[in-house]
């Protein structure tokens, strides 16, 4: 599999804050710049984009948190760079140094292949279209910023959010920010970030859980007489017990995974197995 990894796009220009970070003035400060590479500078104020970054230093904070003092969160950095030497989130900085920051290259490599997500309250619609692909996708309405990280931390999973305050907790140790408003640009972020083995219709939209397929005797009595007649294929999920069939939104589901598949058209990245049955039409969700 040739590998498909995108260097950093060049910084463009010099952006930052006229003066002292808060936090980071005290304990003879020296003046420091700090550069933004990339899509970086979203996270910063539209205000401070497009001013030169002069950050005064305390002399003993470590660079990591110079950067997240800017206001980017330590999970989208790549690399770390010091007249051209990459050096580690760690690093002390010295009086004069100008530091670039590149955002994470794509794809990224994770701890975990293939990557396990969990995402927060707000990605309702981005959980369900991840499970339509197949990818294992956590998902709880009700669970707070101490639970996602107790469940993330437990499970070994990449949490998902938009929260750049959850991003910056120490004990998360896999987390992405989500770019985009819409689900379709959320979508389309993930899948380009990460490297995912595509299942469609392998998995619950609702639970997360695995599909199987089931004869249409053995849920006949569950249907409604309409759907008997026009479907023969049925899957259900082995957790929640929820029967599929292809209904009316399957056109719109298939044409959603072609485009997520049409990413890895080149060659570079080869999903996993085609559509598989009854599963891979498993397309509307039964009441039963």
């Amino acid at each position: 599999m040739r590998s498909r990894e995108r260097s950093a796009r060049p910084c463009a220009g010099q952006f930052g804050f006229g003066g002292a970070v808060a936090g980071l003035s005290y304990g003879g400060p020296v003046p420091v710049e700090v550069r933004l590479c990339g899509d970086l500078v979203r996270f910063v104020p539209a205000r401070l984009r497009n001013k030169a970054i002069r950050v005064t230093y305390d002399g003993t904070s470590s660079l990591g948190h110079v950067v997240e003092s800017i206001g980017v969160p330590l999970t989208e950095v790549g690399a770390l760079r010091i007249d051209g030497h990459t050096v580690p989130p760690a690093h002390r900085l010295a009086e004069g140094d100008v530091v670039e920051v590149d955002p994470v290259t794509r794809p990224q490599t994770m701890a975990t292949s293939p990557p396990r997500f969990l995402l927060d309250v707000h990605l309702g619609a981005l959980a369900r279209w991840l499970r339509v692909l197949g990818v294992d996708t956590a998902y709880d309405t009700d669970a707070d910023d101490e639970a996602l990280v107790s469940h993330a931390v437990r499970e070994r999973r990449v949490l998902l959010t938009k929260d750049r305050g959850l991003l910056r907790r120490r004990a998360l140790p896999y987390a992405a920010y989500v770019r985009g408003s819409r689900v379709e640009a959320q979508l389309t972020d993930v899948l380009d970030r990460f490297e995912l083995p595509l299942a469609p219709y392998t998995r619950c939209p609702v639970c997360n859980g695995t599909l199987a397929t089931v004869a249409k005797d053995e849920i006949a009595h569950l249907l409604e007489p309409g759907t008997r007649r026009s479907y023969d294929d049925y899957a259900r999920c082995t957790q929640c017990l929820q029967t599929y069939w292809p209904g009316a939104h399957a056109k719109r589901l298939d044409d959603v995974i072609r485009l997520a598949r049409a990413r890895f058209s080149n060659g570079t990245v080869s999903p996993t197995s085609p559509d598989r049955g009854s599963e891979a039409r498993a397309a509307e969700k039964g009441r039963t």
